[in-house]
């Protein structure tokens, strides 16, 4: 399985919360942009392992902000040098405000397959203070088009702890994505990234966090909904309707190999790993060149060891021993275990047909769990 990331790196206003590679650029911009995120999409046709693709994931940034047209040109170079399969899910992100009848019609003239709707919540307070563009009125109405025209792969993000968040503020939350026409829902705890405005305010008192206490408990009350109504909960912060796992996302904790074009875009190939430079301007300018490149490192056996843990026990499935056994050998299996052994007798991991899973209990500490029984 291969897949491709395209970042688009654009904004009309940033969150303050976000710390991905974005900027505010003119429409001038994105059209150069366009044409060296095609050139180097053609530059690298060779880097995977096969030209077969199984997911392509068009994020950012805003990719919504791009016209049909623009659009339309990037998947042009997808469809000539590489092969999408017949199930291949093809996603891109978008704003509830940009989804827009003339949007829709557009994306109908493309492969595009499932959306992700950038929603974060449905409390327009929240929504005013994250400086989010759209109010929820807006996210309801753009989910009924979508539905209207026919998706029906539709996967809406959402954040709790938010600063003076409750407890029932988060659950009407939940519960209104529940009842609208979507099947997929990641979920993520607010996080304060350095150098962005909102750790900013916290530092100034200007905001406080929502204490652990709060957070574990709507972590909880949305893992009782979510089971409560039969969604698959197949990720720590992800939960979908039976058949409607993110095929990208779940590539990346299995091991895909993916390539991927534009700014800050990160690529494996099976091997190695190499990123790109955070910079619009001197991407623009080398047209997608080789010179942006910004590193690439080949991975020790060490570094699989500790990403095999970190994505594996992410996931509902938890992580295969037999198959550790067969890529680190027997003994690497019993120094695994070995670490693992407190974890089993607190109950926070369990052992189930030859996979060691994070318990309900265990999601709670999975930061602990994993850094214990990583390499190093």
């Amino acid at each position: 399985m291969n897949g491709i990331y395209l970042h688009i790196p654009f904004c009309k206003k940033k969150c303050i919360y976000c710390d991905f590679f974005s900027k505010v650029k003119g429409l001038g911009t994105i059209d150069k942009y366009v044409s060296a995120l095609c050139s180097e999409l053609h530059r690298r046709r060779d880097y995977l392992p096969s030209p077969e693709v199984s997911t392509l994931y068009i994020g950012g940034g805003t990719p919504s902000l791009l016209s049909p047209e623009q659009l339309k040109r990037i998947l042009a170079i997808v469809h000539s040098d590489f092969i999408l399969n017949a199930n291949a899910e093809v996603t891109i992100e978008a704003n509830p405000d940009d989804i827009r009848e003339t949007f829709v019609l557009g994306l109908e003239e493309t492969a595009v397959n499932r959306i992700s709707l950038g929603v974060q919540s449905f409390d327009d307070k929240m929504l005013k203070l994250l400086n989010r563009r759209h109010n929820s009125k807006q996210a309801v109405d753009a989910l009924g088009l979508l539905a209207g025209y026919g998706y029906e792969n539709i996967s809406i993000d959402l954040i709790y702890g938010l600063p003076g968040q409750t407890l029932r503020q988060w659950e009407s939350d939940v519960e209104l994505a529940m009842s609208l026409p979507i099947t997929h829902l990641s979920c993520y705890a607010l996080t304060y990234e350095e150098g962005t405005p909102l750790k900013g305010m916290l530092d100034a008192g200007q905001i406080c966090e929502v204490d652990e206490e709060l957070s574990r408990a709507m972590y909880m009350m949305l893992l009782d909904k979510m089971e409560s109504q039969g969604w698959d909960h197949y990720e720590i912060s992800n939960f979908c309707r039976p058949g409607y796992r993110g095929k990208h996302n779940s590539g990346y904790w299995n091991g895909m190999c993916y390539l991927g074009c534009g700014p800050s875009a990160h690529s494996y190939n099976g091997v190695s790993r190499c990123w790109n430079v955070r910079q619009i301007d001197a991407y623009v300018q080398s047209g997608g060149g080789q010179e942006t490149v910004q590193e690439e490192e080949y991975l020790t056996d060490d570094m699989r060891w500790d990403e095999t843990v970190m994505v594996s026990l992410r996931t509902r499935e938890g992580l295969d021993l037999e198959t550790f056994s067969s890529v680190f050998g027997d003994s690497a299996t019993r120094v695994l275990l070995d670490s693992a052994k407190q974890w089993l007798n607190k109950g926070d991991l369990i052992l189930v047909d030859n996979h060691l899973k994070l318990s309900r209990q265990g999601l709670f500490v999975s930061d602990a769990i994993i850094v214990d029984l990583m390499k190093d």
